[in-house]
């Protein structure tokens, strides 16, 4: 087991996302994954019914601990549903964590379409979170709003990345999940070196459900571990695509991966 990871993230009652993804693919690549839970939602591949927020000085409280005791090697940010827990995190961080690697999954809407973020706290995400990032991960809904223009092409991707990439953070992964009338699914990495595209065919499946948690969580692994932040990105796309590929078939709306498909964690040496 090599590479500590805290994720900072919401609880899927489903299994398929969430803190319960983060965790399965952490473990799945060989790393040590702790947890400080923002909030539990009541959630099936169907969708969320219902969310709870945990309490923000319970939130500092869980990632005081693990960081003063544990320590990370790289942190990851999922579901972080206020302004009030962006800011906790935020001061958490600088107070505990300030050079440690960070992957921010801007969580906004759920598959189904509730919304994980409420719109007032957009902009403290924006101006406390993502100068700290190391990546931000952001499908195309995500990219729009963020970037405060329609995606519809890899051209705009491309656009929207530099115009996160102008609010602070190392780097931006901009997810062509949504692309849909696309035989592919592509992916720009884009930082100050310029944009570094990743593809792969597009698998014909309902088995979506935590895609992008469980990729955030896999790249942070692959940080935690001192890959370079191109190899983490390449192998954590092999594993969700793996992942994908042989999912179990559950639940009658959008299904969960297979976190445990078999994975060489040190592929490159494979």
């Amino acid at each position: 087991m090599k590479g500590r990871v805290l994720i900072i993230a919401g609880s899927d009652s489903g299994g398929g996302a969430g803190i319960q993804a983060d965790i399965k693919a952490v473990t799945a690549l060989d790393g040590f994954a702790m947890t400080a839970i923002t909030a539990l939602t009541a959630q099936n591949t169907h969708g969320v019914h219902g969310v709870v927020g945990i309490e923000p000085a319970f939130i500092a409280q869980q990632i005081d601990v693990v960081l003063g005791d544990l320590g990370a090697d790289a942190i990851k940010t999922g579901m972080l549903h206020s302004a009030a827990v962006i800011q906790t995190v935020a001061s958490a961080l600088a107070a505990h964590a300030p050079a440690t690697p960070l992957v921010i999954d801007p969580v906004m809407v759920a598959k189904g379409g509730h919304r994980l973020l409420q719109a007032a706290a957009e902009r403290s995400l924006i101006e406390q979170l993502l100068p700290r990032a190391t990546l931000v991960t952001p499908n195309l809904p995500e990219a729009e709003a963020l970037a405060g223009f329609a995606v519809a092409n890899e051209a705009d991707m491309a656009r929207a990345g530099q115009a996160i990439l102008a609010m602070g953070p190392t780097a931006v992964l901009v997810k062509g999940g949504h692309l849909e009338d696309s035989d592919a699914v592509i992916d720009l990495l884009v930082d100050a070196h310029g944009v570094m595209r990743f593809t792969h065919p597009r698998i014909a499946t309902r088995s979506t459900h935590g895609t992008g948690c469980t990729l955030a969580s896999a790249i942070a692994c692959g940080l935690a571990q001192r890959l370079t932040l191109a190899d983490a990105v390449t192998r954590a796309r092999d594993y969700v695509r793996r992942a994908i590929e042989t999912a179990p078939g559950f639940g009658g709306g959008h299904g969960p991966l297979n976190h445990a498909v078999t994975f060489n964690p040190d592929w490159r040496s494979s």
